[in-house]
């Protein structure tokens, strides 16, 4: 069988071209070694990584300044927003008024015609005067505030306040006897309570 002749082993001719003894063959010269990457290229560019994070950095900037600039938008938008609203409540505050104010004119022409015809028949003033007096009672209930002058019902410490306690054998004890001063409007709505005398307790 023909045999083919074997090539030489460079490392055996070259006692340098080995390394330590079981080591294997030394690295060559002419060959990159592994290690890992430097920042900047061998011409002392920049290298890829290096890149990269400036543009990074450059994209956090510019998403911060955004950020900044829709917060600043936001505050002006709340302060502008805090104005119209004061602005619109004292508008409301004013209409309201004027038109409590014009519900009781009618009762203030009354009340002057009642004076104008005073003279003439001193009788006839106290039917206008409590002509007058309802028709104010009837301008709060329609405002929202109705009259309470109830007698002869359970003292209630939400619609009463207790100017008295007297002895009544004609009353059950703890109901109103007499009311002193009439209470306008019920729960969050109410001008004042009643003040009233109450029957005592045994």
């Amino acid at each position: 069988m023909p045999t083919h002749p074997q090539e030489p082993d460079p490392a055996a001719s070259d006692p340098g071209a080995r390394g330590p003894e079981g080591a294997g063959p030394a690295p060559r010269g002419d060959l990159p070694q592994p290690g890992p990457p430097g920042p900047e290229a061998a011409n002392g560019e920049p290298g890829p990584d290096a890149a990269g994070s400036a543009t990074a950095e450059d994209e956090y900037t510019t998403a911060i300044r955004e950020l900044e600039d829709r917060w600043r938008r936001a505050l002006a938008d709340l302060d502008n927003l805090r104005k119209r609203h004061a602005r619109e409540l004292e508008r409301e505050r004013a209409v309201e008024r004027s038109r409590t104010a014009a519900a009781f004119l009618p009762v203030l022409d009354n009340l002057e015609l009642a004076l104008t015809h005073a003279g003439a028949d001193p009788g006839a003033i106290v039917q206008g005067v409590r002509a007058v007096r309802d028709q104010a009672v009837n301008v709060l209930e329609l405002l929202g505030y109705p009259r309470h002058a109830e007698t002869g019902v359970p003292f209630d410490p939400a619609r009463h306040e207790v100017v008295g306690v007297v002895q009544d054998s004609d009353a059950p004890p703890g109901t109103v006897v007499e009311v002193l001063r009439p209470g306008y409007g019920d729960g969050e709505r109410q001008l004042r309570p009643a003040a009233v005398t109450v029957a005592k307790r045994e």
